[in-house]
């Protein structure tokens, strides 16, 4: 669980750094804008913007039950942050599993990525896709899918 917030806190560290650095030079103003800048990028890189993460083996079975796609994710990656971006709201009817906080959804992702922990990978009747666009995400929650 605390592998997840190391960057985001590391940010913070830094930023506070590099900002008192500035307040003591007499940048007050450009401080408290790289502070922010710094608070940002550590909330982006948060498990706060994803959904609250479940066990790869309770994700499948859900979506067995419901038809939703599971997601793998993990904190800090850039592609996985711009599909729940993008996704907006309809990202809360997937079921997200950290790959970093459950062996098993690593697991998961290795088998479908030759070996690799490559995220995202959604998984939609048992098919996992790599990297998949937004759009089709969302296709694949409309009930005409």
């Amino acid at each position: 669980m605390t592998r997840t917030w190391v960057l985001p806190i590391l940010l913070v560290l830094c930023g506070s750094v590099v900002a008192s650095g500035l307040v003591f030079n007499g940048s007050p103003g450009e401080a408290a804008v790289l502070l922010l800048v710094f608070v940002l990028l550590a909330g982006v890189n948060s498990p706060l913007i994803f959904p609250r993460p479940i066990g790869a083996l309770e994700a499948q079975r859900r979506s067995a039950v419901d038809g939703r796609p599971v997601v793998y994710w993990r904190s800090g990656c850039k592609y996985c942050l711009r599909l729940r971006i993008r996704l907006g709201r309809s990202a809360r009817q997937l079921h997200w599993v950290d790959i970093w906080r459950d062996p098993a959804g690593a697991a998961a992702v290795r088998a479908a990525n030759e070996g690799n922990e490559t995220v995202p990978t959604v998984v939609v009747a048992g098919r996992p896709r790599t990297n998949p666009d937004p759009e089709w995400v969302r296709e694949q929650l409309s009930p005409s899918a």
